[in-house]
């Protein structure tokens, strides 16, 4: 049997590692929030060049074209020669107009799509999200706290899936400083999608612990560190073979979409992605060994406190 958790240090020196990054980045940049948060207008061209010249190449006339136009480019990405411009909030008679301009000075495009929102209704939508990300964790902390009978279960489910959040959520705040990636829907719904997808896998190293205390008859406050290390060492190594290889099969497919899934999906493949391998990871390499770093520092509170 593989002794997991003589490791458990170096699983969450691994995980700050990776996190400390994110959460500087989210703190000094936050996220890049999309059209659906802040309101305006988005629209995707793509540009029917005969060159080798890509869309980059052609973003500084563009420019020019809608400065004369009146408006002003709140942001821009590209990908080879499709090229997503954010605007102001405007109509599709002016739509059309910019897009006449930039066919007739600059270069031919056709329209892939355009969307607009006001942003009224982008504040709203964002704080939708917010409430919809925190009551998710909360019942789900309550939920794994009900169903193993102790809050220690549900405290540690909760803080697995936030590490698999603050690891998306870190990394699209570094991808948006540097690479002005947006967030718009599609992340939220990567997000939500992840956190159900950890827990999920949390809940199967979890159930065995409980099958194995009912086995040997023990309550998980009777049990020390050494006692409860070799209970969760056994169950992650009945539980690691297929945990990964479901997980597997979803990292295969979700790479698949990220490479070949167009300019829409990609970034949403992406955050999918980054959350299933990390959600993998830590299920049995962060849930566990925080079960056992939590007690440790519960009881040793108890007996200095009485």
């Amino acid at each position: 049997m593989i002794r997991f958790m003589s490791y458990k240090k170096i699983y969450l020196i691994i995980s700050a590692l990776v996190i400390l990054p994110g959460l500087i980045s989210l703190f000094l940049y936050r996220l890049n929030p999309g059209v659906d948060f802040t309101g305006g207008s988005n629209l995707e061209l793509a540009l029917e060049t005969r060159t080798s010249a890509n869309a980059e190449y052609y973003l500084n006339p563009i420019k020019a074209v809608i400065e004369a136009n009146g408006l002003n480019l709140i942001g821009e990405s590209f990908s080879g020669n499709n090229l997503t411009l954010r605007l102001p909030p405007i109509d599709n008679a002016r739509k059309d107009k910019l897009v006449a301009a930039i066919n007739q000075s600059v270069v031919p495009v056709s329209e892939l799509q355009f969307e607009t929102l006001g942003p009224t209704l982008g504040a709203e939508l964002l704080f939708k999200t917010v409430a919809a990300v925190a009551l998710a964790a909360f019942l789900i902390a309550v939920y794994v706290a009900l169903q193993f009978k102790d809050w220690f279960f549900g405290l540690c489910a909760t803080l697995a899936t936030l590490h698999d959040s603050l690891v998306i959520l870190g990394v699209f705040s570094l991808l948006g400083h540097f690479f002005k990636v947006e967030v718009d829907t599609l992340f939220v719904t990567a997000v939500l999608t992840v956190l159900s997808f950890s827990v999920h896998d949390t809940i199967v190293v979890y159930d065995r612990i409980r099958e194995k205390m009912k086995t040997l008859n023990v309550r998980f406050s009777d049990l020390n560190s050494e006692e409860l290390a070799k209970i969760i060492d056994s169950s992650t190594n009945e539980t690691i073979v297929r945990s990964l290889n479901n997980s597997l099969t979803v990292i295969f497919m979700l790479t698949a979409l990220f490479v070949l899934g167009g300019a829409s999906l990609h970034w949403f493949a992406l955050a999918l992605l980054l959350g299933t391998i990390s959600g993998t990871y830590s299920s049995p390499f962060v849930a566990g060994p925080l079960l056992i770093v939590l007690s440790d520092f519960y009881r040793r509170r108890k007996r200095a406190n009485g």
